[in-house]
C-alpha cells in the first residue's frame, strides 16, 4: 500500500534500488538502463521507475537532498516496499589529495556532524558503515574494467555532512589528514537505516569537485551527465 511518500504497491518495486538525489536523474538513469522502465511513483515529484537490466528487476528512485530525506525515502523502501538493498548514486566533493574529479569513491564507510545516527543508540557513537557484499561486487567491476572512462575507483570514507555551505574552519584540512576521501550529504543515514532494518546499502559516489583544489571543478551540466563509472559500478553492486 502507499505511504505518505511513495504512491505505489510493494511488488512496484525490484529487490534493489539506485538512489540517485535529483529525481530528473532517476528518470535518466531510468531511460539509459531499461527500454521497459515504468513510472511507479511521482509523490512530490520525486519519480521511482522500476523495469529490468539484462533480465533482472531493477528500480531507480530520487532521493531528495540531505540526510533527513534520503532517510524518509530508506525506511519506506525497506519496510514497507520489501527492498533488500539501496545503492546511493551520487556525487561528493573531494577532500583527499589522493581523489581528483572525475574519480570514482565506493564510500566504506561515512563519518557524519549530523546528530541522526548518534540518537539510534544512546551512549554509542553508531559505526556507519556499507555493506561489505555490495562493496566488494563494486569493487570487482571496476577492477574487471567495468568503469571505463578514465576516473581512478577508491575505497574509503567519506563525511556525510548536515550543511551544505557551513564548514568549520580547518575540518576538511583534519578530515583529510585522516584518510576522508570526500564529502557528501547522505551516505551516514542510508547506512543508519538499512542497518536497523537488516538491509544491505552503498554508496557509489563521483567526484565532482575538490574542496582543497577548485580548478577542474565540474559544470552543473556535467555533474547532470558524467556518473557512467559510478552507475556502472552502483548496477553491479545491485544486481549481485
Amino acid at each position: 500500500m502507499a505511504t505518505p511518500h511513495i504512491a505505489a504497491e510493494p511488488e512496484d518495486f525490484a529487490p534493489a534500488v539506485l538512489m540517485p538525489g535529483d529525481p530528473r536523474r532517476a528518470q535518466r538513469i531510468a531511460k539509459t538502463l531499461m527500454d521497459d522502465a515504468r513510472l511507479v511513483t511521482d509523490v512530490r515529484g520525486m519519480l521511482g521507475f522500476t523495469g529490468t537490466v539484462d533480465g533482472r528487476p531493477l528500480s531507480v528512485m530520487g532521493s531528495g537532498m540531505g540526510q533527513p530525506s534520503f532517510t524518509i525515502y530508506a525506511t519506506e523502501l525497506f519496510s514497507q516496499f520489501g527492498v533488500e538493498r539501496i545503492i546511493r548514486v551520487g556525487t561528493a566533493g573531494g577532500i583527499s589529495p589522493k581523489v581528483k574529479v572525475g574519480d570514482v569513491i565506493v564510500a566504506t564507510g561515512a563519518h557524519t556532524d549530523s546528530s541522526m545516527n548518534q540518537l539510534r543508540i544512546p551512549g554509542v557513537n553508531f559505526s556507519a558503515v556499507a555493506d561489505f557484499q555490495l562493496a566488494r561486487a563494486a569493487h570487482d567491476a571496476s577492477q574487471a574494467g567495468r568503469a571505463g572512462t578514465g576516473g581512478t575507483v577508491h575505497l574509503g570514507t567519506v563525511i556525510s555532512r548536515d550543511h551544505f555551505y557551513f564548514t568549520p574552519k580547518g575540518q576538511t584540512e583534519a578530515l583529510a589528514t585522516h584518510g576522508v576521501l570526500g564529502v557528501e550529504m547522505e551516505a551516514a543515514a542510508l547506512y543508519g537505516v538499512a542497518a536497523e532494518y537488516g538491509k544491505q546499502a552503498l554508496a557509489v559516489l563521483t567526484i565532482s569537485d575538490h574542496l582543497l583544489d577548485h580548478s577542474g571543478d565540474m559544470s552543473a551540466t556535467e555533474r547532470e551527465t558524467r556518473f557512467a563509472d559510478s552507475l556502472r559500478l552502483a548496477v553491479a553492486a545491485a544486481l549481485s
